[in-house]
């Protein structure tokens, strides 16, 4: 397996649903060493159905609010995980002339989701579910090797 990435960025549309939460979500699997951001395309509001997802896992955005591209501090990540077509071709374009690997993991928008209290966060759940399965695999400490008696 190759080494793990430095630093990561996670990239949708509106840095409100799908990016908070795979930050969230790696923040707890990876090592404190690896740096773990997200951001938007465009700028979005804050989605309640978000913490409650989260909540549920025992995470919390804090005070967090989503941020675009423009908004972060440091533009030069290891690799960058986009969640949304928009957010892809943002993201293509952006290292075109950068060593970044840049990987692809769409992810259905929960927003669309209408009916119910409870058919919406089975929606986020969903997604929440889909990226944490994701991210384990792809960042998945390899099995210890046993040493030989």
């Amino acid at each position: 397996m190759a080494a793990l990435p430095h630093s990561i960025l996670f990239l949708c549309g509106m840095n409100a649903v799908r990016s908070p939460i795979a930050e969230q979500l790696a923040r707890r699997i990876l090592p404190a060493t690896t740096f773990v951001a997200s951001a938007g395309v465009r700028a979005g509001e804050r989605d309640p159905f978000v913490d409650a997802v989260l909540a549920e896992e025992g995470l919390s955005l804090g005070e967090r609010q989503p941020r675009t591209l423009e908004d972060m501090e440091d533009d030069y990540f290891d690799l960058i995980v986009t969640l949304a077509p928009e957010a892809h071709h943002a993201a293509l374009e952006l290292t075109r002339s950068l060593a970044v690997e840049v990987e692809y993991w769409p992810m259905p928008d929960p927003t669309d989701t209408g009916g119910t209290r409870e058919h919406i966060m089975a929606a986020y759940r969903d997604v929440r579910e889909r990226l944490k399965a994701r991210i384990s695999r792809r960042f998945a400490a390899p099995a210890a090797e046993s040493a030989p008696d």
